[in-house]
């Protein structure tokens, strides 16, 4: 009986743990702690453990938050389409005093965790859950101009952590921002593509010409354009303290021009499985960027 008893329990905790991951997007959230932590390394004139901890906390938090804010505000949507219907508040397995609960505690968290690094950083990361679920959110049901307007949370992190290791904001944390603000409209619009039908039953309009068309694999392409060039520019000696060698900004070239190729082929075949393949190939892209510059940094 003991033993059913504590069966019973595990899966509970399991189930409750599965949930947590769901409503703050752990995925995505890990992804942006992976581009802060990356940002961090290349600010620092020297790594702090505490600090990197303190960051990686803080910003899984915010995130965490954000998303957590997100999916209350969108809990109705959310079970009208297939890919969020089994989320935790859609599905009933999480009241909404209970995630909102969980994202008021995890905002507090985050702040103060970012503040204890500096003032900067916790002002940064408080804009980031504001327009993201203040603006984002909002806009999202109105204009495909929502996009834009994520875009700036969503290229925050990079920036976020040089300023995390510097207390400064100027040209180097600003190169970072713009590389990763143009590098969400090609990734995300590739997503946006795969689940267009999806997206129309909530009522979300986040394609630019609000079809599956040239002329939004036209855009993607060109986004894809200024992403690449920003983000060889450092090489240039242009950008202050944010260096990137010939060889660095080779490889980061490269990388860039197979994501454009990619761009080349949604817009020739214009299906999901080509979006698909850019969506996957652009988020390999921005881990395996910011991993060349961090290594470039300290070769």
């Amino acid at each position: 009986m003991k033993t059913a008893v504590g069966s019973a329990n595990n899966t509970k905790s399991l189930l409750t743990f599965a949930d947590f991951k769901e409503i703050t997007k752990s995925r995505l959230a890990l992804s942006v702690v992976f581009s802060s932590l990356a940002g961090y390394l290349l600010g620092a004139y020297e790594v702090n453990p505490l600090a990197l901890l303190l960051l990686a906390f803080g910003g899984y938090c915010m995130v965490g938050a954000s998303n957590a804010f997100n999916q209350v505000i969108e809990k109705d949507l959310d079970a009208l389409m297939n890919r969020t219907r089994n989320r935790p508040i859609p599905a009933g397995r999480m009241s909404v005093n209970k995630a909102m609960t969980l994202a008021v505690l995890m905002t507090i968290s985050g702040v103060v965790s970012l503040y204890v690094l500096n003032p900067k950083t916790a002002m940064f990361g408080a804009i980031s859950i504001f327009i993201y679920t203040s603006v984002y959110t909002p806009l999202k049901t109105k204009t495909p101009l929502s996009v834009f307007v994520g875009a700036i949370p969503g290229a925050i992190p990079f920036m976020l952590g040089w300023v995390a290791a510097t207390n400064n904001f100027g040209i180097e944390p600003g190169t970072l921002f713009m590389i990763q603000f143009f590098w969400q409209f090609p990734h995300f619009w590739a997503l946006a593509w795969m689940l267009d039908e999806d997206y129309q039953k909530g009522g979300f309009k986040m394609l630019p010409t609000g079809k599956k068309d040239k002329g939004t694999a036209i855009q993607i392409i060109m986004y894809t354009v200024w992403m690449i060039i920003i983000s060889v520019i450092p090489a240039f000696g242009i950008t202050g303290r944010l260096h990137l060698s010939i060889p660095a900004a080779v490889i980061i070239l490269i990388l860039g021009l197979v994501m454009l190729v990619f761009g080349f082929v949604l817009f020739e075949k214009r299906d999901n499985k080509s979006a698909r393949k850019l969506m996957l190939i652009s988020v390999s892209y921005i881990t395996l960027m910011q991993l060349v510059y961090v290594i470039d940094k300290f070769l």
